[in-house]
């Protein structure tokens, strides 16, 4: 090996002790950007998801939602080829769409571009731009960068989020209305999500509203669309709104969609954890209260109790417990946040997130989690994994990408979050508020008493 080979090398190896990590990634515990900007555009009445690259690219995206929400999904791709790839992809950008636009009619196209697009380096601007030159219409085309190697599902899913309102928000007089930016999470909690707004009496954008199109009804008859979604005019009216909530604390010093509204239209940002336990929602019903100028009505106040009562009624089972949380950053926060207030010790938090506000923003989350607690971004599961059998956690909790490492550790896995393959029901786990508080602590209490009953020789059946 020369002087300079030898240096290079010594240099790597110093980077990878310094990170602390392996110069691979093993079974990583992210997904590729433009899935999360396919959803975040599935969310929005009318649009369908274009993905600037291969094909291959469109058909794993596919896989993955439709194993999660048992929905069909169409993702249109401009479908690179070797030709597209050195000379670039202007001419299939256009023709793909073109295509899109008289086979499906809709109402909005959400262009995501893939690691190839971005490597060549598309001006996607001027595409659109010619796009709309060769193909006048009145259908907006909006336009996001989602190159995998410098995100994750959730980058691609905000990125995207942020595109829609600074592409198609309007400004105007005020309106009685909020924005709510939610981030990737279940359908049930969009769905609880929409009542609360309605509770408080205030009209809202809820951007992005997948739980009609991704969680629908059986259908009559083949359609070229689910229905559901953020209609176009709401988007719109984004400007107009008095206020925008978004959840997400790793998102601080972010651009994001809530920050896009405060630049272009003074629009207020407040800014909270996913409220998952009561800490987060309570913060999260301030804002509510704050923007809307209501009380928080009598029910919710009701939820709390109970879910107080339930905590009181589990805790002896619970307390002293040992888990493993990992996933999107900004779950595992409202994950630990939950854990800690039940009594449940998170021995490690996780993600393959990269936005390197996550050990400030749990801890700030949670100050009484143990200063030994391991906590990681840029993790994958073979590192989870061997700080999973150094620590013996009584449960894993996070998504079924984990359902391995539990098996060969034999510890229990609670299923959470994206993506949920191996279970039915994954798109209509409740995480966020007091109810899903509530069904998060009835599942923890019961894996753990299942586990203790499998586990004695006699078994008890009473409590």
């Amino acid at each position: 090996m020369t002087a300079l080979g030898k240096g290079a090398a010594l240099k790597n190896e110093r980077c990878y002790e310094e990170v602390g990590g392996d110069p691979v990634t093993q079974n990583a515990c992210k997904l590729c950007t433009p899935l999360g900007a396919c959803l975040a555009f599935r969310g929005v009445a009318g649009c369908i998801p274009f993905l600037h690259g291969s094909q291959g690219c469109s058909t794993y995206i596919r896989r993955y939602l439709i194993s999660h929400f048992r929905e069909p999904i169409d993702v249109a791709s401009s479908n690179f080829h070797e030709q597209t790839a050195v000379f670039g992809g202007s001419a299939v950008f256009t023709a793909g769409v073109g295509n899109v636009l008289r086979q499906y009619q809709p109402a909005v196209v959400g262009a995501a571009t893939t690691c190839l697009a971005e490597t060549i380096g598309e001006d996607m601007e001027r595409l659109v731009s010619d796009l709309q030159k060769a193909n006048p219409t009145t259908v907006p085309v909006v336009h996001v960068s989602t190159a995998s190697y410098r995100g994750t599902h959730i980058d691609g899913f905000h990125d995207a989020v942020r595109a829609l309102v600074a592409q198609l928000a309007q400004g105007g007089a005020p309106l009685d209305r909020v924005n709510l930016f939610p981030g990737m999470v279940s359908t049930a909690d969009l769905r609880h999500l929409k009542e609360v707004l309605e509770d408080f009496g205030v009209g809202y954008t809820l951007l992005s509203d997948y739980s009609e199109s991704m969680d629908g009804e059986t259908w009559s008859r083949p359609e070229k669309q689910q229905p559901g979604g953020t209609p176009l005019a709401d988007i719109r009216l984004a400007g107009r709104g008095k206020a925008s909530i978004e959840f997400g604390r790793t998102l601080a010093g972010r651009e994001t969609a809530a920050t896009a509204l405060a630049e272009k239209f003074g629009v207020a940002r407040h800014l909270v954890g996913t409220p998952i336990g009561i800490r987060e929602t309570d913060r999260f019903f301030d804002v509510l209260r704050l923007v809307s100028g209501r009380a928080t009505p009598e029910k919710y106040q009701g939820q709390r109790g109970r879910l107080l009562d339930a905590y009181v009624d589990g805790h002896k089972y619970v307390f002293e417990k040992r888990a493993v949380v990992y996933g999107e950053e900004d779950l595992v926060i409202g994950l630990a946040s939950f854990l800690s207030e039940i009594g449940v010790t998170p021995v490690v938090c996780a993600s393959g997130g990269r936005s390197k506000r996550f050990a400030e923003s749990l801890r700030e989350a949670v100050p009484d989690l143990p200063a030994e607690t391991v906590v990681r971004e840029d993790f994958d599961f073979a590192d989870i994994e061997a700080e999973a059998a150094r620590l013996k956690p009584d449960f894993l909790i996070g998504s079924s990408k984990g359902y391995a490492m539990g098996k060969r550790l034999g510890v229990p896995l609670i299923r959470v979050g994206f993506p949920v393959h191996d279970r039915i029901g994954g798109q209509r786990i409740h995480h966020l508020g007091y109810l899903g508080a509530q069904e998060l602590f009835d599942r923890v209490v019961n894996t753990i008493l299942e586990r203790k009953q499998a586990m004695s020789p006699v078994g008890y059946s009473y409590l």
